[in-house]
């Protein structure tokens, strides 16, 4: 068993409190997604996981069929809009072994977007992680990142890193006033956060699709596969980039991912310095915004942000004490 971390904060919930349900969307787009899936719905159940705005939802029609269906207002949220409508190009282009759910269609009439896709009879991993599905989770990491390497053509402009923000929080008063208390010890850290930034570029080249949002809330497990969705936010990067993303919830669950780290295949003979650059960089971006945001930010969101910013943090501690250990 892994030796347990810091005490972590409480875990944040799983799903956003922006979702719509099937009744609420217009007619017009409900109408578009049974185009779609050439059906009748006669249910539709709500999901938990991830924080988007919109519809997310498991839907049953009159031949028995089932698929999931995930949609949004892009005029009222433009920025999920223009997730949604980049996840219809990469969702598209995945290459069939990839265990990712398969684009059935999408519909968008130019203010609503809808994708639709294969249902996934599994179920969203347990948190705190349970260490048997977290080995199951992390040894399906090394063969999603052998079928996406080399990274697949493409046609939407992938996106970039979800990662880096310690030099913008340090140039905005405001959010660097607020990071003691986002994030204690955070601020005397600051600068060490802001020497590895700068390796940046260096520490996220690489050949690999990777996810780029590889939390547990993308992940399902059914009886016998590791699939992984929600795939808006990848981008081509070093082929552990995803791994060292998903290791970071596993500190906020109160475990040291470090023993992880050291036995995965994909992190035998990289460089620990890159490493802790790619924990850095996702804290920077998570608490950079936490810091940033103001009363309108959906406040699950922001938890979820900030706890997971932190437990980064966490991990990157246990780091930097395992190294002093090793050298005295």
């Amino acid at each position: 068993m892994a030796v347990a971390a810091d005490t972590p904060e409480s875990f944040p919930s799983h799903t956003g409190s922006r979702r719509i349900p099937w009744s609420g969307l217009p007619r017009s787009v409900s109408a578009g997604i049974e185009d779609v899936l050439q059906g009748t719905v006669t249910a539709a159940h709500s999901q938990q996981g991830g924080f988007s705005d919109g519809l997310a939802v498991r839907l049953e029609l009159s031949d028995g069929r089932r698929a999931f269906a995930k949609a949004v207002d892009a005029v009222a949220a433009p920025g999920v809009g223009a997730f949604h409508r980049r996840e219809i190009g990469v969702a598209g282009g995945l290459p069939s072994g990839v265990p990712a759910s398969r684009l059935l269609g999408s519909f968008d009439d130019g203010e609503w977007v809808a994708l639709v896709f294969e249902d996934i009879d599994g179920a969203l991993p347990a948190q705190p992680w349970r260490e048997t599905e977290l080995e199951r989770v992390l040894d399906a990491l090394t063969g999603l990142a052998e079928g996406l390497t080399p990274a697949p053509s493409l046609e939407p402009a992938l996106a970039a890193p979800r990662l880096g923000g310690w030099a913008r929080l340090a140039d905005d008063p405001r959010a660097l006033a607020r990071l003691p208390e986002v994030a204690p010890g955070a601020a005397e850290e600051l600068d060490l956060h802001l020497s590895l930034e700068t390796r940046l570029a260096e520490a996220t080249a690489g050949e690999t699709l990777t996810h780029g949002d590889l939390y547990p809330f993308n992940v399902l497990l059914t009886a016998d596969r590791v699939v992984v969705v929600d795939w808006p936010h990848a981008w081509i990067g070093p082929a552990y980039a995803d791994l060292v993303m998903l290791l970071s919830s596993v500190a906020l669950s109160g475990i040291d991912p470090e023993p992880f780290a050291v036995r995965h295949p994909l992190l035998s003979g990289v460089e620990p310095e890159a490493v802790d650059v790619l924990i850095s960089a996702q804290a920077g971006f998570l608490l950079s915004i936490a810091c940033s945001v103001d009363s309108t930010a959906d406040p699950r969101l922001v938890r979820m942000m900030t706890e997971l910013g932190r437990a980064s943090l966490r991990w990157l501690s246990i780091r930097g004490r395992t190294k002093g250990q090793s050298q005295s």
